[in-house]
């Protein structure tokens, strides 16, 4: 059974600013709809966001004390915070891929090694058995599994946070947002 978008509940967060340039990086040159976020407005946000079920929606009202001359800023603001979580949510998706990479050639190369190390311990074993061979063969063997940590924390723990970042860039990039003159 399918749950429609509108009975997933729905979360609110105020934000109150003084004026609109407040929400954006003053190092970031360019115009508002491609701005990045001010640092501590995007962590309050992804923090606040981070918090929800999964299948969460999310309101965003921004509360304006200097209420701009030219009109309500409610579309703007709307375009630049989707845009700003829609980049982050490709940036991580890149990261994503990137480490899916490493991650094969982590395990290219691990099984390679594992298997030269599984090799060699099994030659040094038929060459007979004393204390010596045995700690080599041991060694070997602990050598060639180890070589296989990297892969294997990718591939079982290091994607899914990623995942779930993306997930949650790409609701944020969804998000209601509402523009308020704030009194």
């Amino acid at each position: 059974m399918n749950k429609s978008a509108s009975s997933n509940p729905a979360h609110r967060l105020s934000l109150r600013v003084r004026e609109i340039a407040q929400l954006f990086n003053s190092m970031d040159p360019t115009p508002f709809l491609n701005k990045d976020l001010d640092p501590e407005a995007n962590t309050f946000i992804e923090t606040w966001a981070s918090g929800f079920p999964p299948g969460s929606r999310f309101h965003i009202t921004i509360h304006i004390e200097q209420w701009p001359s030219d009109g309500d800023p409610s579309e703007l603001l709307t375009e630049a915070v989707h845009n700003h979580f829609a980049y982050k949510a490709e940036n991580t998706r890149n990261a994503l891929k990137h480490l899916m990479r490493q991650g094969r050639m982590s395990l290219v190369i691990g099984i390679v090694f594992v298997s030269l190390c599984l090799l060699a311990a099994d030659i040094i074993g038929n060459l007979g058995a004393n204390v010596g061979s045995n700690i080599a063969r041991e060694s070997l063997t602990i050598v060639g599994w180890v070589a296989m940590w990297r892969p294997l924390q990718i591939f079982l723990y290091d994607w899914w946070p990623l995942q779930r970042q993306i997930r949650l860039y790409q609701k944020l990039s969804r998000a209601h947002i509402q523009a308020v003159q704030s009194k």
